[in-house]
């Protein structure tokens, strides 16, 4: 019994240094779908920093989860950093988002999706 708990000891690192490289392909697949996601409607951009998505299709859920993980650690980093509020970091780069989503591209507006002009 001892030697099976060592066992499982050993390969634990083992099977987390495994997986790290899963994780990143799999936000490096999240970036990559992102444009074409925003394209068909599936995601758009929101003024709290992060994606929602517009239509739940596809891998919009798990795109928008994988990029938003991402940018919530980013922010938490950026807040750090400068000694102010995350929400702080969360509103300035929701602000940027929106100013730079493209036209035809959604975005929520008072609590609705509309395509940007």
């Amino acid at each position: 019994m001892k030697r099976f708990t060592k066992l499982k000891l050993l390969l634990l690192p083992a099977l987390f240094a495994i997986s790290l490289p899963v994780l990143a392909m799999n936000l490096q697949q999240a970036m990559s779908a992102l444009g074409q996601a925003k394209a068909q409607g599936l995601v758009g951009e929101q003024a709290n920093g992060y994606l929602g998505v517009v239509n739940n299709s596809g891998d919009a859920a798990n795109i928008v989860k994988l990029i938003n993980d991402a940018r919530r650690a980013e922010y938490a980093k950026l807040a750090q950093q400068n000694n102010i509020a995350v929400a702080d970091v969360e509103a300035m780069a929701g602000k940027k988002a929106l100013e730079r989503t493209s036209a035809g591209h959604y975005i929520l507006l008072d609590g609705n999706w509309i395509k940007k002009p």
